[in-house]
């Protein structure tokens, strides 16, 4: 299963806790669909999971694996970080052992 940093909670938790958002909302990470983008994911906000999605909660920060983006980052840590422009990098790594 998908772990997430501290920074990678903090990050999606100030993200999704916008007063204008469900209180359900998280990250999305689904495959792309598009044949030229074949094996990219991609990261959306969400207000809620869709069916048959994988739901990763860790301290309050949700993030929504639509199933094939399961498979693919389940052994993954997601990572993220905030430059001093405000602007948000989100990475992957595999899991330290």
């Amino acid at each position: 299963m998908l772990t997430l940093t501290d920074s990678a909670v903090q990050v999606i938790r100030t993200v999704t806790s916008q007063p204008e958002l469900s209180p359900q909302t998280g990250l999305r990470i689904a495959t792309q669909s598009e044949p030229e983008q074949a094996g990219t994911l991609a990261l959306a906000v969400a207000e809620g999971p869709q069916a048959g999605d994988e739901v990763v909660e860790e301290q309050g920060a949700r993030v929504y694996l639509e199933p094939d983006a399961a498979s693919i980052l389940d052994e993954m840590t997601l990572d993220a970080s905030v430059d001093e422009q405000g602007d948000v990098t989100f990475r992957l790594a595999d899991k330290a052992v």
